[in-house]
């Protein structure tokens, strides 16, 4: 079984990454070859990320890697997880 880390970068207040969280939450929950674990970042807590990814948000890294950002396609979540698993 593989590990996988989601890191979903957004800000509070921000009702497209309460879209993403739920977005990812449903996508993730279809998985059981993967071991996936999901940490929430804030723009609003970290210079560097504000720098990178304030006209972006939210943002979604797999590995580390950006992955997608303002709505999270579902469909290509899956794929790209499934490709990993």
């Amino acid at each position: 079984m593989s590990d996988v880390t989601l890191t979903l970068i957004g800000k509070p207040a921000c009702h497209l990454c309460d879209d993403a969280e739920d977005v990812v939450a449903q996508v993730i929950a279809n998985f059981d070859t993967l071991t996936i674990s999901v940490e929430k970042k804030n723009i609003e807590d970290d210079e560097d990320l504000f720098e990178a990814y304030w006209e972006q948000i939210p943002v979604l890294l797999i590995n580390g890697k950006v992955h997608n950002y303002w709505r999270i396609d579902p469909e290509r979540l899956t794929r790209a997880l499934k490709e990993l698993a």
